[in-house]
């Protein structure tokens, strides 16, 4: 089992565009063998040398927000069967927290984020590479509810938010990388069709690694 190198996936889609119920729904159809997904957000810059009045400011819908360097290191680590200890980020402090998640290899690696198909580096350790394309109002009702709930954020700063950094982000860095995508998903995880086209893809390509 150890020979076989893992098959590598890729996530991409704006915020709120349904990435992670994509990811839940391949994780769900291959509950029988063995997954794990890393999270690009998971990734973002240690900025402990930096004040944290210029944290807060800090625009996480850039690509240069990310520590890709990093993530890469990481997944050749695991597509070479080793062990990772995944890094932590910290939102109140805006940057990264002293504890590393332990990840053991697996069969099957999902790589998922706004910018995952934005590094040339990472597209070239992808079997597949999808993009999760959702119209942007249902977008900005889907972060606006969840920034409410989850985060305690009042309405007027999700949008103001929205409109001078994630929807000129978005356009400028995030929806270029959908060239990129093998699968285009519309509507997130309830696309049931292109989800099973999907899982019938990492099948063969499963199948093809062990027949090898």
């Amino acid at each position: 089992m150890d020979s076989i190198k893992p098959v590598v996936i890729g996530v991409a889609g704006g915020s709120g565009s349904g990435k992670t119920s994509v990811t839940r729904s391949i994780c769900k159809r291959f509950a029988d063998k063995s997954i794990l997904v890393i999270e690009q957000d998971y990734y973002y810059k240690d900025q402990s040398d930096i004040p944290l009045e210029e944290r807060l400011n800090t625009n996480y819908d850039h690509p240069l927000a990310f520590d890709n360097d990093l993530l890469i290191e990481h997944v050749n680590s695991l597509l070479q069967h080793k062990a990772i200890e995944k890094p932590v980020y910290d939102y109140k402090l805006h940057t990264r927290s002293d504890k590393v998640i332990e990840v053991e290899p697996k069969e099957v690696i999902i790589l998922e984020g706004i910018l995952i198909l934005e590094d040339p580096r990472l597209l070239d350790l992808m079997d597949i590479k999808v993009y999760v394309d959702t119209d942007a109002d249902i977008r900005i009702i889907r972060r606006l509810l969840r920034d409410i709930k989850e985060r305690g954020r009042t309405i007027d700063s999700v949008i103001e938010q929205y409109t001078n950094v994630v929807r000129p982000m978005h356009l400028q860095f995030i929806e270029p990388t959908k060239r990129y995508a093998d699968i285009i998903i519309p509507e997130g995880g309830k696309n049931h069709v292109a989800i099973d086209l999907m899982a019938t893809k990492i099948q063969t390509i499963l199948d093809r690694k062990t027949n090898k």
